[in-house]
């Protein structure tokens, strides 16, 4: 084990804390990392592209079918109904059969249902292929949040999860002008270009579901690829901080099902991905009525996602080595707030100001995921955090499909600016803050610095 630490602050920098660990474990936590964690971002990458490339698909394809700005936001948001339905069992199964048949099965299956949406031909068929698409995405996420916590101890987690959710960060960036280009390829095989951009941005999920079934490994005891004393010491660690938190309190899957504080967690969730969904949604056309080209929208739309990158793990950092989880993920979601907030006040017409608005209220908001998602791991453990960390993704997510649906109406009865529905939606992280910080984090569920 780890040698005594000194008490975390925020005094504390990143290289005073390295000088301490044990050569064993920081040797250890390298390796697992950078086994893992690389084959974690392409997978996450694939999920995001596949997810939300139908924000910059609908610039062309709500014309191609017919589509309104509530009829695509209504459809876009059934992906969260087949999500909630399927999430909490999803992840469950997970923690049953093991995370590299699960998330092969889960990378197959979203493949070949995200190629489908090429084929939509008007409101219901383009909802009910997102509806299918949710289900067969349900689990991946909740899964890997549950995976990491089989492999890193709780004082590499913010930053083991951060570097998982560059993926999205890097697929905002890239795939805005990627999507962007792909719909310039009308006419390929008698397609139309938003055609063209579902079934190419599907292939990468099913070359990936074979890559993680053949290198994806289930737990430290499994790993071929570690030393016996570093499978050995890395097992020990997990099994002392599992100890440590059901000294605490042990839950079953039903009584954390049922547990307020989880529900509470779930609000916290809801109002960050009622944010996150309606700028992944509706970014591109935001961005459009600035009066810029089509390509020229996908650059400016990968802004946010590009210092968002940065954000995100430069804080989770601070969150790891201080262990004030609420301060940094609450103060995200209020910067967040303030930005959308500007944005909807000063308006299109004001196009540098509302940009920069945008940047740093986007940013501040991808940056609160891995800065949140440590607090309900923290307090779960086995088949509870499993189901547990399902219901909160799964419910909070479900907001994806009330959020855009809300805000297309209001868009729509706005004669289609955007002002009054980024003002109501620059409402939810302000309640996610508000919330949070009611709720707190209590410390002795991890294993921090000071008690390593």
């Amino acid at each position: 084990m780890s040698q005594a630490m000194p008490p975390a602050g925020e005094g504390s920098s990143p290289e005073q804390f390295a000088a301490i660990i044990e050569p064993l474990e920081r040797e250890t936590v390298r390796r697992v990392a950078w086994r893992l964690v690389p084959l974690l971002i392409v997978g996450y990458f694939c999920n995001y592209i596949d997810r939300m490339n139908v924000g910059f698909a609908a610039l062309t394809m709500n014309k191609a079918i017919g589509l309104s700005a509530t009829a695509f936001g209504f459809g876009a948001g059934m992906f969260f109904v087949g999500y909630l339905l399927f999430e909490v069992p999803s992840n469950l199964i997970l923690a049953k059969v093991g995370a590299r048949r699960w998330m092969a099965r889960i990378l197959f299956t979203w493949g070949i249902i995200s190629g489908l949406t090429a084929f939509a031909w008007n409101d219901w068929s383009f909802a009910g292929i997102r509806f299918l698409l949710g289900l067969a995405e349900a689990g991946f996420f909740p899964g890997v949040l549950i995976y990491l916590t089989w492999w890193f101890p709780s004082y590499y987690r913010a930053r083991m999860v951060a570097y998982f959710m560059t993926a999205q960060m890097i697929s905002l960036s890239v795939g805005p002008p990627l999507s962007a280009w792909l719909l310039t390829w009308d006419g390929l095989f008698g397609l139309q270009g938003w055609q063209i951009l579902f079934l190419i941005e599907a292939l990468p999920a099913l070359i990936m579901s074979v890559v993680f079934w053949c290198y994806m490994t289930d737990r430290p005891r499994d790993a071929k690829w570690l030393r016996p004393e570093q499978a050995e010491w890395l097992q020990r660690r997990l099994d002392s901080e599992t100890a440590q938190r059901e000294a605490v309190h042990r839950y079953g899957v039903v009584e954390a099902l049922l547990n307020g504080r989880v529900w509470l967690f779930v609000v916290i969730y809801f109002g960050y991905c009622s944010a996150n969904t309606v700028i992944a949604f509706f970014l591109p056309q935001i961005v459009k009525a600035f009066g810029v080209s089509i390509q020229m929208t996908g650059y400016i739309s990968a802004l946010p996602y590009l210092l968002g990158l940065v954000v995100m793990i430069y804080f989770s950092l601070r969150s790891d080595f201080s262990g004030n989880r609420v301060l940094y993920s609450a103060g995200a979601a209020l910067v967040g707030s303030v930005g959308l907030a500007i944005c909807s006040l000063v308006g299109a017409e004001h196009t540098v100001i509302m940009t920069i608005a945008l940047i740093v209220g986007i940013a501040s908001i991808q940056a609160f995921g891995p800065l949140f998602w440590p607090i309900p791991t923290a307090l779960l453990s086995g088949f509870a955090a499993a189901g547990g960390v399902a219901l909160v993704n799964s419910v909070g997510n479900i907001s994806g499909l009330i959020a855009p649906t809300v805000f297309g109406v209001l868009k729509d009865a706005a004669g289609g600016r955007d002002q009054i529905p980024l003002l109501v939606i620059s409402f939810m992280p302000l309640v996610s803050a508000i919330v949070l910080v009611l709720v707190g984090h209590d410390r002795r569920l991890e294993r921090i610095p000071s008690h390593a």
